[in-house]
C-alpha cells in the first residue's frame, strides 16, 4: 500500500507545472466558469478601456516667465534666466533646462524626464522658486509658472466663421459656446483663438489735449474714480443694519462722455471735448480666417473664402475615453444651434481626434479578428481540414486577447495603435502555445489508440516546459524594449508590457482551457487516423523535396562549399543594401493622417497686414490641392496645438510676422494620396510661390510617426562666443539647404530689425518738474490699448475693458505724438517732443541655452525616399569633413 502511495505521487510530482494545471483543470466546473469570466472581463475592458489614437506618456513640461522691464537680452540673460535655470536644474527628476532671453523678458523651460507626474514635479518647482524669491533681482518680477502636459493637447477643435459678421461677435457666441462645452463630463482645458474683445475706447488727440491744457493722466484718474464703488461702512436706524456704499461704474459711452476732468474758464470740460468714445472691438493684432475647398464642399454647405472665424479647442481629463468625450462635446454643440449659435454663424469641426482614434482602433480590432481568423484558418487546413483542432484555438486566443486587454485597463494603458499593434504583433506567438498542447495531445491519443484523460494529461506535461522555455525566451526578446530612454520609451512600452502578458497568460490558458477543450471538442479515433495519414504524406512529399535538396550538398563537397559561399555572398549583399542605399532605414513609417500645419515665419518685423495677405496667398495655392477640404489661417496667433506643437512651443507664437495654416483633408478612404504624399507635393507648390522672396520661409508640418521632436535633424552649436555660435549656425544652414534629404531649414537666429527708442532728456525733464515715471506712462497710454478698468456685465463671459490710447493714424505720425502734452509738477504741461526724441535702434537677437550652456540651433525636416533623419544627418556630417 505505501509503495502504490509513494509510485503516485512521484507521478504527481513528476507532472511539473503544465501537467498539474491540465490535471486540475481538465475536468474542473471552474474551468468554464474562469474560460466565461476572461471572457466577461475581457469585453468589460473594451468597453472601459479608454481609446486614444497613441498611447498616454506623461511628459511634464513647465515654462517660467520672467520679466525685467528695461534690461536688454544680455542684461536679463544673466541676472534673471541664468540663475533660475541653476536653481530648476538643480531638482530631481530633471531631463533639460532650456531658456531664452530677450528684451525686457525670458522664459525658462523645464522638460521633466518622460514618466515624471506633473503634479510632483510642479510641487517640486514651486517649492523650488519659493525657497529661492529672496535671491530674485530688483526690478525683476515674480516669475510666471505655466505648466504644460499632454493632457493640455485638446482634442476637439471648433471653428465657427461666418460670411456676414465680423470676429468679434463670432467671438461672443465663441465663449458662450465653450461655457456649454465644460460642462460634458470629463472635458478639461479649454480656450478660444481669433476674435477681437469688446472694449470701450478713449482716443485722445494730442492737439485737443493741448488746448484744453489736460493731460493723459487726468483723463485716466477721472475714469478710474468714477468708476468705482466702496463700502464706506453701515447705519443702525429704526432697529436695522444698513451698509452705506459709495460710487457707481461706468456703463455706457455717455456715462464716460460726460464725465467732467477739469474746469477751464468757469466752464467744465468733458471728456467728450477732447476724446472720441465708442464701443467697439479692439484694435486687430490677430487674424484668423476659414476657408472652404469648392472641389470637396459637401451638398448645401456654404462657401468660405477668408471668412471670419474664432476656432474653440477642448481638451480631455487625464485618463478618460477621448472617443466618448469627443463624441459628448460634437453632440452637445449640435444642440447649441439655432439657439447659442445663431443661424448666421457655421460650426466645422476642425479636429476631431476622438473619431480618428476611433478609426484607428476599430481599424485594429479588425485586424486583430482578421490574424486570428488566419490562424485558425491556416490550423483547419493544416489538420487535415478538422473543425475541432480549429474551433479549440479559435476559443482560446480571444480569450488571451481579452484577458490581455482587462489587464491594460488594470494597469492604466490605453487601446491606441501601439497597444493594438502589440496584440497583433503577439498573435503569431502566443498561438503556438495552443497549437502545440492539441497538437500532441491528438499524437498521443493516436500513439495509445486512447483519448482517456491521463493521456491527454500526459501529452501536456510532455510539451509543458519546451513551452514554457520558449515563452519566457519571446518574453526575454520582448523586455529591452522596456528600458529604452526618452520618450520612445513609454511610447512604445505597450509592446513590450501587454505582449509579455498576452505571452504568459497564453501558456497558462494552453494547460488550463486547452486541455478541457480538447476532451469536450475531440474527434474519434478514425478521424484522428485520418488525419495522421493526411500529415504523413505532407511529411513525406516535404521530405522527398528535402532529400532531393539537401543530399546532394551534404554528399558533394563541391556543392556544399558553393552552397555555402552562397549564403555569405547573399548575406553581404543584403547587409550591403544598407550601405548602397538600395533598402532605405527608417525607424517608424508614417502614417496617414486627415491633417497637416503649413508654419510661416515672416521676416522679424513685418507688420501683421503684410502677414496676412502672403497667409491668404498660400491659403488659395492650397485650395487648388484635390484632397484639401478646408483651411483655417492664424496670423499673428498660435493655432490651437497638438502634441508636435506643444513639444516644439507652437503655442507661443504670437508675433505678427509669425503665421499657421491648418489643412485638413479628405478622410484616407476618399483618396488615394497619403498625407505624407500631399504634404511634399504642398511643399512645392508652396516654395514656387515664395521663390525669390526671402521675407517669407515655410515649414510643412505634419503628426510624426511616433513621439514628437523639436525637428527631423536638429543641430545644436555651443560655444563661448556669441558670434562665432552664430557663424558657424548660418555656415551649418547652408550645408543643410545644401543636403538633397532636408529641407525647410531653418535657424532661431532673429534677422536684424529695427525698434523706436524714446530717449528721455532728463536734464530738461527735471527742470520741468517731469519725472521719467511720467513720461513713460504718458508714452503707453498713447500706443498701447492701456487699461483703465472695466465695465460691470452681468451676461459677458470676459470683461469688456476702458481702454485709453491714441488714434492709430496718429500713432503712426512721430510728429503729432510729440504734441502729446506731459503733466509737470507745478500744474503746466509740456509737449513729449521737448523732454526727448524717437530714435530707431536694433532689436536684439534672443540668447538661447540649453542645460546652461549658450547654443544655436540648426532645424531640418527629411524628405524623399531618403527620408529618415539619419540620412540627412549624414549628409550633413559629410558635407563637414572640410569645414
Amino acid at each position: 500500500m505505501t509503495e502504490q502511495t509513494n509510485s503516485k505521487k512521484q507521478q504527481e510530482k513528476s507532472l511539473g507545472l503544465a501537467g498539474g494545471l491540465a490535471k486540475a483543470f481538465i475536468h474542473s466546473p471552474l474551468t468554464p466558469m474562469l474560460l466565461i469570466a476572461c471572457f466577461l472581463l475581457g469585453i468589460m475592458g473594451v468597453v472601459l478601456t479608454p481609446r486614444q489614437e497613441d498611447p498616454q506618456i506623461s511628459v511634464p513640461m513647465v515654462d517660467v516667465f520672467v520679466r525685467y522691464k528695461g534690461a536688454s537680452a544680455q542684461q536679463v540673460s544673466k541676472l534673471a534666466t541664468e540663475p533660475l535655470e541653476r536653481m530648476l536644474n538643480e531638482m530631481s527628476g530633471v531631463d533639460h533646462v532650456y531658456s531664452a532671453a530677450m528684451r525686457g523678458k525670458g522664459m525658462v523651460t523645464v522638460q521633466f524626464e518622460v514618466g515624471e507626474e506633473l503634479e510632483s514635479s510642479l510641487v517640486k518647482l514651486y517649492d523650488k522658486i519659493s525657497s529661492n524669491m529672496d535671491k530674485i533681482p530688483p526690478g525683476v518680477d515674480q516669475p510666471l509658472v505655466k505648466p504644460k502636459g499632454v493632457d493640455d493637447v485638446p482634442v476637439v477643435t471648433l471653428t465657427l466663421w461666418s460670411n456676414e459678421l465680423d470676429d468679434s461677435i463670432i467671438r461672443l457666441a465663441a465663449l458662450d459656446v465653450l461655457q456649454s462645452i465644460s460642462m460634458v463630463e470629463n472635458t478639461s482645458q479649454g480656450f478660444v483663438v481669433g476674435g477681437r474683445s469688446d472694449q470701450l475706447k478713449i482716443e485722445v488727440l494730442p492737439e485737443r489735449l493741448s488746448g484744453y491744457e489736460i493731460s493723459l493722466d487726468q483723463i485716466a484718474n477721472t475714469i478710474r474714480t468714477a468708476n468705482s464703488e466702496l463700502g464706506l461702512g453701515s447705519i443702525e436706524s429704526n432697529d436695522s443694519n444698513s451698509t452705506v456704499y459709495s460710487g457707481a461704474f461706468l456703463e455706457t459711452v455717455s456715462d464716460i462722455e460726460s464725465l467732467v476732468v477739469t474746469i477751464k474758464d468757469g466752464s467744465p470740460v468733458y471728456i467728450r471735448d477732447v476724446a472720441k468714445v465708442t464701443a467697439s472691438p479692439s484694435d486687430t493684432n490677430n487674424l484668423v480666417n476659414y476657408y472652404t475647398a469648392p472641389a470637396n464642399l459637401a451638398e448645401g454647405e456654404e462657401e468660405a473664402f477668408a471668412a471670419s472665424a474664432v476656432t474653440i479647442a477642448i481638451a480631455k481629463k487625464k485618463g478618460s475615453n477621448g472617443v466618448k468625450v469627443a463624441e459628448d462635446i460634437i453632440t452637445m454643440v449640435e444642440s447649441l444651434s439655432g439657439t447659442v449659435i445663431p443661424d448666421d454663424i457655421h460650426v466645422s469641426v476642425t479636429r476631431n481626434y476622438g473619431e480618428s482614434a476611433k478609426n484607428k482602433v476599430n481599424g485594429l480590432i479588425l485586424k486583430l479578428f482578421i490574424a486570428t481568423a488566419i490562424v485558425v484558418v491556416l490550423i483547419w487546413a493544416a489538420l487535415n481540414f478538422r473543425w475541432e483542432p480549429a474551433l479549440v484555438v479559435m476559443i482560446v486566443i480571444p480569450v488571451v486577447i481579452l484577458a490581455t486587454i482587462f489587464y491594460a485597463l488594470l494597469t492604466g494603458y490605453t487601446i491606441d495603435r501601439v497597444s493594438l499593434f502589440a496584440l497583433i504583433f503577439s498573435i503569431g506567438i502566443l498561438v503556438d502555445d495552443a497549437i502545440v498542447v492539441v497538437e500532441n495531445i491528438y499524437r498521443r491519443w493516436l500513439i495509445d489508440e486512447s483519448t482517456d484523460t491521463s493521456v491527454a494529461i500526459d501529452a501536456v506535461r510532455e510539451v509543458g516546459n519546451p513551452t514554457i522555455l520558449a515563452t519566457f525566451t519571446v518574453i526575454a526578446a520582448l523586455l529591452p524594449m522596456g528600458f529604452v530612454r526618452g520618450m520612445m520609451g513609454p511610447y512604445m512600452e505597450p509592446i513590450p508590457a501587454l505582449g509579455s502578458f498576452a505571452m504568459l497568460f497564453s501558456v497558462f490558458a494552453a494547460f488550463m482551457f486547452t486541455p478541457w477543450l480538447a476532451m469536450r471538442i475531440k474527434p474519434s479515433m478514425s478521424k484522428l487516423k485520418d488525419m495522421e495519414e493526411s500529415e504523413h504524406n505532407q511529411n513525406e512529399w516535404l521530405g522527398n523535396l528535402f532529400r532531393k535538396i539537401l543530399i546532394p550538398l551534404i554528399t558533394s563537397k563541391t556543392k556544399g562549399r558553393i552552397f555555402l559561399i552562397s549564403l555569405f555572398i547573399i548575406f553581404f549583399l543584403s547587409v550591403s543594401m544598407f550601405y548602397t542605399k538600395s533598402v532605405p532605414v527608417k525607424m517608424l513609417p508614417l502614417d496617414n493622417k486627415s491633417e497637416f500645419n503649413v508654419v510661416v515665419n515672416m521676416k522679424e518685423g513685418t507688420a501683421l497686414p503684410v502677414t496676412a495677405n502672403v497667409v491668404n496667398e498660400l491659403a488659395e495655392v492650397l485650395l487648388e490641392v484635390d484632397e484639401v477640404t478646408s483651411i483655417q489661417t492664424y496670423s499673428g496667433t498660435a493655432s490651437p496645438f497638438n502634441f508636435n506643437g506643444l513639444v516644439r512651443h507652437y503655442y507661443l507664437r504670437t508675433e505678427p510676422w509669425q503665421a499657421d495654416l491648418q489643412v485638413q483633408l479628405l478622410s484616407k478612404k476618399e483618396r488615394t494620396r497619403s498625407s505624407h504624399e500631399i504634404a511634399e507635393d504642398v511643399r512645392e507648390r508652396l516654395l514656387e510661390v515664395i521663390d525669390g522672396n526671402s521675407d517669407v520661409r515655410i515649414q510643412v508640418v505634419e503628426m510624426p510617426p511616433g513621439p514628437p521632436v523639436l525637428q527631423s535633424v536638429v543641430a545644436e552649436v555651443y560655444g563661448p562666443d556669441e558670434e562665432i555660435r552664430r557663424q558657424v549656425a548660418r555656415d551649418l544652414e547652408q550645408k543643410f539647404i545644401e543636403s538633397s534629404n532636408i529641407t525647410d531649414v531653418d535657424t532661431l537666429i532673429a534677422d536684424d530689425y529695427k525698434v523706436w527708442r524714446f530717449e528721455v532728456d532728463t536734464e530738461k525733464a527735471l527742470r520741468r518738474g517731469i519725472s521719467v515715471d511720467t513720461i513713460n506712462r504718458t508714452l503707453q497710454m498713447s500706443l498701447g490699448e492701456y487699461i483703465l478698468g472695466d465695465v460691470k456685465s452681468d451676461f459677458k463671459l470676459e470683461p469688456t475693458y476702458i481702454v485709453i490710447q491714441v488714434p492709430i493714424d496718429v500713432r503712426a505720425d512721430l510728429v503729432r505724438l510729440k504734441e502729446m502734452p506731459v503733466p509737470s509738477q507745478i500744474g503746466s504741461s509740456v509737449p513729449l517732443g521737448e523732454l526727448g526724441d524717437f530714435y530707431q535702434i536694433d532689436q536684439e537677437s534672443i540668447i538661447y541655452h540649453k542645460d546652461l550652456r549658450p547654443v544655436e540651433y540648426v532645424t531640418g525636416e527629411t524628405i524623399g525616399r531618403l527620408g529618415a533623419p539619419i540620412y540627412g544627418m549624414f549628409d550633413v556630417i559629410d558635407s563637414l569633413e572640410n569645414y
